[in-house]
């Protein structure tokens, strides 16, 4: 089913590489201003063709990306490669080191009705359009998606395993993440590990608008090209694989914060939200993750310098009338976008995708210091999802509303690029891999 391929990866030279943490970035989507600003300062930095500042915008970035090319900055590797990628990190509150363990390689590109690739969040045209651009003025995936395969056995970790012993550099993220990355160039493993994914359906874990971009971009491609063969470079997508069976994947809350209803309330709103839960206040907003956790349908509330508990009234579920299977309709996030949000705040959920009255923030200490400073008019704190929750919706074939998964620790950009061009794309050792 899914179809992957070794790629020629470019990378910085040996000599940048010593100085590499100066160089990665945060991907597009999570880089602050603040972090930008000092970023651009390093004129080589991978921000400068993955988010492009005023001075630098996208009529130049083809220009910027040449210029690497032909100056030495990046350089491309001989030999079609999988790449190794771990990323070692801890989890707040606790000592013990995670290790989520994959690898880089292309992917065939899928539409989203062929059910191989499966995504289980919408996109924002906006945003597309600009990775669109991105795409075409670099011809580059500038960084990798992250995508998730189910194997029980761990073979295809077998040989990561013993990549990683040699790696190519190691480096310490924004996130304060430990990241290692090794090759694998040979062909026979190479070719084993590209039979076994053949069978997988793969559930996009992260990159959601990057993947939608390069498939609008390939079938724009695509039908200006009377000689479209499939080989072309513009068929296939840079990404991250790791495997869903790991003890070390990690899918961190998402909380939703309210701002600009107008004749908001405090009052008013429990009184909607006594229709439909049990409600009880909590003298300690700050421990109000512990209060919620392992508790179905039950969600954190803040507002102003109140903090409540707030659980759905079983009774209730089957009044959602939602086109949802009552699998997705059991979901705590369905829960809490109809009758949160559509009911009680009177947002649509037709609406809800579109509107700038709702925006979300991982970070709970942030929630809390936006709603007691009055910036927001509430918070609606949620817990963290499972990985069997997201099989489910993705399998079902409808999607969580968005932002309902973090996925941490992210991907950074940086580390590599992978070209699209057809003679960058394409080479003589390929025929190892047909």
């Amino acid at each position: 089913m899914a179809e992957i391929r070794p790629l020629r990866a470019w990378r910085y030279s040996k000599t940048l590489q010593n100085d590499l943490d100066s160089l990665v970035s945060p991907l597009f989507d999570v880089v602050s201003e603040r972090q930008r600003r000092h970023l651009y300062e390093n004129k080589y930095n991978s921000i400068h063709i993955s988010v492009p500042n005023n001075e630098n915008a996208l009529p130049a970035v083809s220009k910027k990306v040449t210029d690497w090319k032909n100056k030495g900055i990046i350089q491309q590797d001989p030999l079609p490669s999988i790449y190794v990628y771990y990323q070692y990190f801890t989890l707040p509150g606790s000592s013990k080191e995670l290790i989520r363990k994959g690898f880089i390689a292309n992917l065939k590109i899928y539409d989203w009705h062929e059910k191989i690739l499966l995504r289980h969040e919408s996109t924002m045209p906006f945003s597309v359009e600009d990775r669109i651009d991105i795409l075409d003025k670099t011809q580059m995936n500038v960084s990798p998606t992250h995508g998730l395969y189910t194997e029980s056995s761990h073979e295809i970790e077998s040989y990561l395993e013993e990549a990683i012993k040699y790696p190519l550099y190691e480096t310490e993220d924004y996130q304060g993440v430990r990241d290692v990355f090794a090759v694998i160039q040979d062909a026979k493993i190479i070719n084993h590990i590209i039979e076994m994914m053949k069978d997988k359906q793969i559930i996009l874990a992260d990159g959601h608008h990057r993947y939608e971009s390069s498939l609008l971009y390939k079938k724009r491609k695509e039908k200006g090209n009377p000689d479209h063969n499939g080989e072309e470079g513009y068929n296939y997508h840079l990404m991250y694989f790791t495997n869903t069976e790991a003890d070390d994947l990690r899918i961190l809350p998402t909380h939703r914060l309210i701002s600009e209803l107008e004749g908001f309330n405090e009052k008013d709103l429990l009184n909607k939200l006594e229709k439909y839960f049990f409600i009880k206040g909590i003298d300690e907003a700050a421990n109000i993750n512990e209060v919620i956790l392992g508790k179905k349908w039950a969600f954190g509330l803040l507002i102003g310098e109140n903090a409540y508990k707030i659980i759905l009234k079983p009774e209730l579920i089957d009044s959602i009338n939602w086109n949802f299977p009552q699998d997705i309709k059991e979901l705590d996030l369905t829960v809490l976008h109809y009758f949160v949000i559509e009911k009680c705040l009177g947002i649509p959920g037709r609406d809800q995708k579109e509107s700038k009255k709702i925006s979300f923030e991982r970070n709970f200490a942030k929630c809390l210091q936006k709603v007691t400073s009055g910036e927001e008019q509430c918070a609606i704190i949620t817990k963290d999802i499972a990985i069997d929750t997201v099989k489910k919706v993705c399998y079902s074939g409808y999607t969580l509303p968005q932002k309902s998964t973090y996925f941490y620790p992210k991907v950074i950009c940086g580390f590599l690029f992978g070209s699209i061009k057809d003679d960058e794309f394409n080479s003589f050792f390929d025929e190892a891999f047909k």
